[in-house]
């Protein structure tokens, strides 16, 4: 059986009042590797719970085969089941962070396609210019 392993507490992307371009490119990117990160760490987690439910019908039959008690062998049919309904609930997480990285990574794009050219020309200049939105009134 595996043993949980502790993971450091890391917030994926520092929600703040900065709305300058980099800053949210950055957040936009730190998000998507984070996403890609966790889904990586559940399609691992979902081979090991789908192997350990395998395991454990396995070791049902055996106990069954060894004329234990049966209720021995429902008891470890139960641990079983449960292993595998949690597989599938981790799958559709995986699916999710997926979801959640391939559309980070597509606002990340998003973002820079339509502001980039603001950012270059404001970051370039040294007078203060309106922030954007200022002249759609």
């Amino acid at each position: 059986m595996s043993t949980p392993v502790p993971r450091p507490a890391t917030v994926a992307a520092p929600t703040d009042a900065d709305h300058r371009y980099k800053s949210i490119q950055h957040k936009l990117k730190t998000l998507a590797t984070a996403m890609d990160h966790a889904s990586d760490e559940l399609q691992q987690l979902l081979h090991n719970m789908r192997l350990n439910a395998s395991r454990t019908e396995g070791l049902a039959a055996d106990i069954a085969h060894a004329d234990l008690d049966p209720k021995f062998v429902a008891m470890t049919n139960q641990v079983s089941i449960a292993l595998g309904g949690a597989a599938v609930e981790v799958k559709t997480l995986q699916q999710t962070a997926h979801e959640v990285s391939v559309q980070a990574t597509g606002a990340q794009r998003t973002h820079a396609r339509l502001y980039e050219g603001l950012d270059t020309v404001r970051s370039g200049r040294p007078e203060r210019t309106p922030k954007p939105g200022f002249f759609a009134r």
